[in-house]
């Protein structure tokens, strides 16, 4: 997903589309939810236990959040950008500013920070091919000691391949090794959509201008730039995500997106075919956007609760980012992931910052 890009196409028959949570009532999403709500501190309000036409929250691996992680937490070093937190899990998002603006992105996410009383270790921004960047805002996140992850995508891989935008390549690497801090990039992220296939072409022509791009940044020594593989979760086996993968030596962090996209799928059962494949891979795992649209809060709040619990059973995941906007969608249909939007919901996502795993 991005927050203006005009490729969401609304749900429909073979793709992923993003529904609101109202699934039956499962007993186990509400003790998740529960121990989530009880390691936080004290005056933060309980969420209620799902009632019929709330979601699963917890799904397959999941546990109540009572301390640190129930996984087994192995240690990842990356070759190129930030190093993963050897015994913690960072927390990030995209925010969405009520406008753009010089510092509209800043604003918004020192809002949001303010409204759930923690600062964020990761910002997510996305930025169009031939936008210039890094921006004030994207320095001024870095200068808050922030790890940025820039989302970027535009191009053909056809294109890409045959050079046409090598220049832009460069400059964009030139910029970002002059910034002299650790990025992520996450270049043309959910290559695994059906409605991306135009764009992004088969698997072995996405692979081929994977490795240009990365290339090309390798050229200029833009090393403080960390690579970020990131297929949507919900499609992943359909779709033979892994043949996009280009290859360990090309990639310094996994990732996946991951929504409610049906009314009886938790958090861990749309990530767990992709964290399935992730196992098999030494690389920690960030989750580039995740989150559920606003219905009942309640199935909302169980929901966030259960992302939580799956994290913190699969400590191969370092960042959890979530997708905080509220939007109209190209159909005219309004879309509410916020956090914020509701108490219920934010007594979640405080939920998961008191846990230990969180407070890097």
């Amino acid at each position: 997903m991005s927050p203006h890009r005009p490729d969401r196409a609304a749900p429909a028959p073979g793709r992923p589309g993003l529904a609101s949570v109202r699934a039956p009532a499962l007993a186990f999403a509400a003790l998740a939810a529960a121990g989530l709500l009880l390691t936080a501190c004290s005056s933060t309000p309980s969420v209620p236990s799902p009632s019929t036409g709330s979601p699963s929250a917890a799904g397959t691996g999941s546990s109540p959040a009572s301390g640190g992680p129930t996984g087994t937490v192995a240690q990842y070093t990356v070759a190129h950008g930030p190093q993963p937190p050897a015994d913690s899990a960072w927390v990030g998002a995209w925010v969405k500013p009520p406008k753009e603006s010089i510092l509209g992105r800043v604003a918004a996410v020192e809002s949001f920070e303010q409204e759930t009383g923690r600062k964020l270790q990761v910002v997510n921004v996305f930025h169009p091919w031939t936008q210039i960047f890094p921006d004030l805002n994207d320095t001024t996140f870095v200068g808050q000691g922030k790890t940025l992850m820039i989302s970027w995508n535009g191009a053909t891989s056809a294109q890409i391949v045959a050079g046409t935008y090598d220049q832009v390549l460069r400059d964009r690497a030139e910029a970002l090794k002059a910034l002299g801090k650790p990025v992520l990039l996450r270049w043309r992220w959910e290559m695994n959509r059906p409605n991306l296939a135009a764009t992004v072409g088969t698997p072995q022509q996405y692979v081929a201008a994977w490795k240009h791009v990365h290339q090309i940044f390798e050229q200029v020594g833009a090393t403080n730039v960390g690579w970020v593989w990131c297929p949507l979760a919900s499609n992943f086996s359909q779709t033979d995500a892994a043949a996009y993968y280009p290859g360990d030596d090309q990639v310094d962090w996994l990732c996946t997106d991951v929504y409610a996209i049906a009314n009886d799928q938790s958090f861990g059962d749309v990530a767990a075919d992709f964290m399935t494949w992730a196992a098999s891979h030494d690389k920690p795992v960030v989750i580039g956007e995740y989150g559920a649209e606003q219905s009942d809060p309640a199935a909302k709040a169980a929901w966030i609760a259960g992302a939580t619990a799956y994290a913190l059973a699969h400590p191969q995941i370092r960042a959890m980012v979530y997708f905080d906007a509220a939007r109209v969608d190209d159909h005219g249909v309004p879309r509410d992931f916020r956090v914020e939007a509701d108490p219920t919901v934010l007594a979640a996502w405080k939920a998961m910052l008191a846990n230990p795993w969180f407070r890097t």
